[in-house]
């Protein structure tokens, strides 16, 4: 019995080695620094590659066919919420536009807060102008969520006027005054 264990673990060491040496990955005594593709991670197209080049990625997901769709930006640096917020606001790039890209955002008031040690922002929305709702409001919504919650620093969003929880639409159509995150709007996450 002793001998069968042996050869077992031999075996495990050894499959191991060769597991490990066939990733195509030379060890290395120090970590060095890896460089990311620099197009967005769901568009095929070459008009992606052409981007000016950043040190930091920043997600925006805006639509396409009625559906949401991530896209990523270079950027010099990390912004703040607000400011990526903002960069959402003023929608697509003339090369996002070209590729099919718009936003179901109108020209609305939002501040985002994140309380210190929350992953939960809080986005404050101005009282919307007579008129102005939209038939696509649920993919506005779902644009911010999936925007926000695309940071390492936001994990949900809660939508508030005047200081009191608003019910907005999730992707099901239902209404909800809590917290939504991205999931709840996967149904309208179009293909890349």
């Amino acid at each position: 019995m002793p001998a069968m264990i042996k050869l077992r673990f031999l075996t495990t060491v050894t499959a191991t080695a060769l597991l490990l040496a066939a990733c195509g990955v030379a060890a290395q005594d120090e970590p060095h620094r890896v460089e990311l593709p620099r197009r967005p991670l769901n568009v095929t197209s070459s008009a992606a590659v052409t981007q000016p080049a950043g040190d930091a990625a920043q997600v925006l997901c805006l639509v396409r066919e009625n559906r949401l769709s991530q896209t990523v930006r270079r950027v010099d640096s990390v912004s703040d919420p607000q400011r990526h917020l903002d960069q959402l606001l003023a929608g697509p790039t003339p090369a996002e536009q070209a590729q099919g890209l718009s936003s179901a955002l109108a020209a609305t008031d939002l501040r985002v807060r994140l309380p210190a040690g929350s992953m939960t922002a809080d986005v404050e929305i101005s009282e919307p102008d007579e008129g102005a709702a939209r038939s696509d409001e649920v993919l506005a919504y779902g644009q911010i969520v999936c925007t926000l919650t695309s940071r390492s620093d936001i994990a949900a969003v809660s939508f508030r006027r005047d200081g009191e929880p608003l019910q907005v639409p999730r992707g099901d159509g239902t209404l909800s005054n809590g917290v939504l995150r991205a999931g709840d709007y996967r149904s309208l996450i179009g293909p890349s």
